[in-house]
């Protein structure tokens, strides 16, 4: 899938959202690692990724191909600084008009609208490949992506209570999260 759009971030500096090519395989898996590390309502530890900055690359070029997946990098001053996908819950016939979303973004970028708009490119990129439902899960402490995701129309549909089992804090709740997208598609035309 391909997605290209320029934005102006809270700070007016511009940021390039794209989706990944195989030649962003090392920046990819540098702002995996950094973001995994900042921050503890990620899935996964830095150290638990096993993927080579080839593997990386293969993951990219295989999501720019696909119709209906992406990976997108948001780009700052030639850095990426951000990541977002949407991926199929299952490609089964009950099950293939679920997505998936995540995203993640350098802490020292954070407050610049950068999550924001790679959430509603996500959104957008969902809706473009025929998806009816876009859902994620996110750590019930972490209070701003909960604003952000209601913000765009994500409702809340559940709780996992020990969800995560992070090191530093324990038992972490996870919010259950979806949104529909004919009623985002909707909401996106009348603003």
């Amino acid at each position: 899938m391909q997605f290209h759009k320029i934005i102006t971030l809270k700070d007016g500096r511009t940021c390039t959202l794209r989706n990944g090519t195989a030649e962003d395989g090392q920046a990819v898996l540098d702002i995996f690692n950094l973001t995994h590390a900042q921050t503890d309502y990620l899935l996964t530890y830095p150290e638990e990724s096993t993927l080579t900055a080839r593997q990386e690359a293969d993951y990219l070029a295989q999501k720019t191909e696909s119709a209906d997946e992406i990976e997108l990098l948001a780009e700052l001053d030639g850095e990426i600084v951000g990541t977002a996908g949407i991926g199929c819950v299952a490609r089964k016939e009950k099950t293939r008009h679920r997505a998936e979303f995540g995203i993640s973004v350098d802490k020292a970028h954070w407050g610049l609208g950068i999550g924001r708009a790679l959430t509603e490119a996500c959104i957008a990129c969902a809706g473009n490949a025929g998806y009816v439902q876009l859902e994620l899960e996110a750590v019930a402490e972490n209070k701003n992506a909960l604003a952000l995701y209601r913000s765009v129309g994500f409702r809340e549909y559940g709780r996992n209570p020990k969800g995560f089992r992070s090191r530093v804090s324990g038992w972490q709740e996870l919010v259950l999260m979806r949104l529909e997208l004919d009623a985002a598609a909707d909401a996106l035309i009348k603003a």
